[in-house]
């Protein structure tokens, strides 16, 4: 298991462990079924001098094999869309 204390240093160590993706709802370029994803780590990381700045990051590989991250913002400030999304993926 993985531990970051920041959600850069985070991205950082994914990005060289070959999670290169991202996989923003709202530019992802190609279309997939919730069947082909699977969440394989998730960190939540909660902001030092504000709550503003809680986040949560879903490392996902797809079926295909592709691998990338997902952010989000958590409590108020969550993507409702994101959510919905989220709790039809798979937990591996």
């Amino acid at each position: 298991m993985y531990n970051y204390d920041t959600l850069s240093e985070a991205l950082n160590d994914l990005a060289k462990r070959g999670y290169l993706l991202d996989f923003n709802l709202k530019s992802l370029q190609k279309k997939f079924s919730s069947k082909s994803f699977n969440i394989v780590e998730v960190h939540r990381f909660e902001g030092m001098s504000s709550t503003d700045d809680e986040s949560v990051l879903y490392v996902i590989e797809t079926s295909d094999g592709m691998k990338g991250t997902l952010i989000d913002a958590y409590g108020i400030y969550a993507d409702s869309e994101c959510f919905e999304i989220i709790q039809k993926l798979k937990f591996k």
